[in-house]
């Protein structure tokens, strides 16, 4: 029943990427650990996967609806990328696999992780909520926006997500794109990431289950196809603050759930 309403929610995956053009591997990723039971260092390459493919279905839609900026995908692209491939090719893997034990408690790589990505889903949501619209600027910042490729790079290679959630926002703010064009480039971009982050990982990538992958990505591309269509009638306004307290709300019951289980160990 649980794996029923994990393919179900799928579908959430990628109409939130089709609705505001980021949101899925923050749903990706606890839907794989929590609802399928699968490690979340795994986790993070099968999100890759997904998201990418999904992200691939959402791009072709915004580009023959002229939503893909090709300057702002270079110059917050390429960082982005340079930093992810280093993230996950090398940096990843220099975390132990037990970072800290004591008699109580282990502090292991995989729950590090969720521990990590569940604080940048409540940064994040926080400030979904907290700034309601987004007003573009005129002037282009390179600095600040070759600055946030980055980071989104480092985001997205450590955790195996698409980064949409913080690409987006950033855009608006820092390249002055208006909303529609910023999801479009959006996916263009999480599109390169997920693909080069999937290029660093290989070796897990070997292992995955494709029948289970595949039966996953065509959910979340058939969300975003509902969610590409439904942008067009949702203000932002309305959109922005509501998703914001649903990563606020999963990542408050993420954390009660890691600590509760390693509570009982």
């Amino acid at each position: 029943m649980i794996q029923l309403a994990g393919y179900c929610l799928c579908m959430l995956i990628g109409f939130s990427l089709g609705l505001i053009g980021g949101g899925g591997s923050i749903l990706t990723i606890p839907l794989l650990v929590f609802f399928f039971g699968i490690d979340p260092v795994v986790a993070t390459t099968y999100s890759l996967f997904i998201v990418g493919l999904t992200a691939i279905s959402g791009s072709i839609d915004h580009y023959r609806m002229r939503n893909i900026d090709y300057k702002t995908v270079f110059l917050f692209g390429i960082p982005s990328v340079i930093v992810l491939f280093i993230t996950r090719h090398w940096l990843l893997g220099l975390i132990p696999s037990t970072i800290l034990r004591t008699d109580s408690w282990v502090l292991s790589k995989s729950l590090f992780i969720m521990i990590i990505f569940s604080i940048v889903m409540l940064i994040a949501g926080w400030s979904m909520v907290r700034r309601r619209s987004y007003t573009p600027r005129q002037r282009l910042s390179y600095s600040r926006l070759i600055l946030q490729g980055c980071i989104t790079g480092a985001i997205t290679g450590f955790m195996g997500i698409g980064g949409g959630f913080i690409i987006v926002p950033s855009l608006v703010l820092f390249a002055g794109l208006p909303m529609k064009r910023a999801i479009g480039t959006s996916l263009v971009i999480i599109t390169i990431n997920c693909l080069v982050g999937i290029l660093g990982n290989l070796e897990i990538a070997g292992s995955l289950n494709f029948i289970f992958l595949s039966i996953l990505a065509a959910l979340a591309i058939l969300g975003i196809l509902i969610g590409t269509w439904a942008i067009r009638f949702i203000p932002d306004k309305q959109l922005k603050p509501a998703f914001g307290w649903i990563i606020l709300t999963l990542s408050v019951v993420i954390f009660a759930r890691i600590f509760l289980e390693h509570l009982h160990q």
